[in-house]
């Protein structure tokens, strides 16, 4: 499926990971690629996957990482392989890989992002935020996306970075990014890609802050568990809020009833996870103690997909790729609103490559239940 930047889309539903590799592989083979990005099951043995990924690929520069659901040329999917793969002509990337994120400091995100600037003025001189962009993997269980996005846009500037939190469906059990041959677990891959071609970063969500006003007045910050709010046991206090009962909670009444946090006049996401055995709540983001919170009201989500996508039009016309990364709780949205097919045939007509995440990031910002990335055009500014 190319298109005139040099852009090959590609996706397989095999559930052999051999054959799904060599699938993806022939959909997006082409001349010196300067990167390849792809996007995978859980499902899959990721030593048979790798042993076969790096058998086709060899040197190409190669990343992804694992989902909770694929969206490429063949719709959604629940088990396969997406991605995309740039021609020399028109891109040039660097990457990097970040390590045991209970590691990471500021001084790590500063010096990677010398090297790969470095690395990116080599290949293609004169590099800024006109023609360059991020792209974030990281690990969705790690609990460090906060801090490892907010100081990864501190040191790129204007660059701007859109990323996704790798998934394992609903498992929640171990969640990997891929880089330098090999899935990892508690790391981040980083990607620098310049392009003469108009592109540009986006977010879209579909709920306002209009309801019952709630504080978190007791929580386990650094494992995002919120024990109570407004004084009351999280998990019954937040099932009688929607309407429902502690035991019957599920990911479709999280996906339906998220609450938010209003910062500086922009409200945020901030979606459940689970529902634990002793009556907490752990959240895919940041909480805290003291953190005021509102139930939302549910817009359209198909209507503010159209406008996502008309906006992205009016900016850099048709796009011939669309980079994506939809929260998991879209998703069970999308499926239990009967939207499937509808939001399937936006995300062809747009063109779009990308997978369903434990959580987005845009421009320095952990989010949730959002469609987030980027959008490259057909043409030069």
């Amino acid at each position: 499926m190319k298109t005139p930047g040099g852009i090959l889309r590609g996706q397989s539903s095999a559930a052999d990971p051999r054959q799904a590799a060599r699938e993806f592989h022939a959909a997006v083979d082409q001349p010196g690629p300067a990167l390849v990005i792809f996007f995978c099951s859980r499902d899959y043995d990721l030593h048979v996957l790798t042993a076969e990924l790096v058998s086709l690929f060899g040197t190409v520069p190669l990343v992804g990482c694992t989902t909770a659901g694929e969206i490429g040329p063949l719709g959604y999917r629940d088990c396969g392989v997406t991605g995309a793969s740039f021609g020399p002509t028109m891109f040039a990337a660097a990457i990097g890989l970040l390590r045991n994120l209970n590691d990471f400091t500021i001084e790590s995100a500063h010096s990677l992002e010398q090297v790969l600037l470095q690395e990116l003025e080599s290949l293609k001189p004169g590099c800024d935020a006109s023609n360059t962009f991020a792209l974030l993997l990281i690990d969705g269980l790690s609990m460090h996306e906060e801090l490892v996005a907010a100081a990864l846009q501190g040191v790129l500037g204007e660059i701007p970075l859109v990323g996704g939190s790798a998934g394992d469906g609903l498992q929640f059990a171990h969640t990997h990014v891929y880089a330098n041959g090999a899935f990892h677990e508690n790391s981040a891959v980083l990607v620098l890609v310049s392009t003469p071609l108009a592109f540009t970063p986006f977010q879209t969500q579909h709920f306002t802050p209009v309801g019952r006003r709630v504080v978190v007045t007791a929580a386990d910050a650094e494992r995002r568990i919120v024990q109570e709010l407004d004084g009351s046991p999280a998990a019954a206090y937040y099932a009688e809020l929607i309407g429902s009962t502690e035991s019957s909670l599920s990911p479709e009444d999280f996906a339906d009833h998220p609450v938010v946090v209003v910062i500086d006049s922009n409200s945020y996401v901030r979606s459940i996870q689970k529902a634990n055995p002793d009556g907490t709540l752990t959240f895919y983001c940041a909480i805290d103690e003291g953190l005021v919170l509102r139930t939302a009201y549910e817009e359209d989500l198909v209507a503010n997909l159209e406008q996502a996508f008309a906006a992205i039009r009016g900016l850099i016309g048709p796009p011939q790729l669309v980079i994506a990364f939809d929260c998991i709780l879209r998703k069970l949205a999308i499926q239990r609103g009967g939207y499937h097919d509808t939001v399937e045939s936006l995300l062809h007509e747009n063109r779009v490559v990308g997978f369903n995440s434990y959580g987005e990031q845009y421009r320095g910002v952990h989010v949730n239940q959002t469609l987030t990335g980027i959008a490259i055009g057909e043409l030069t500014p």
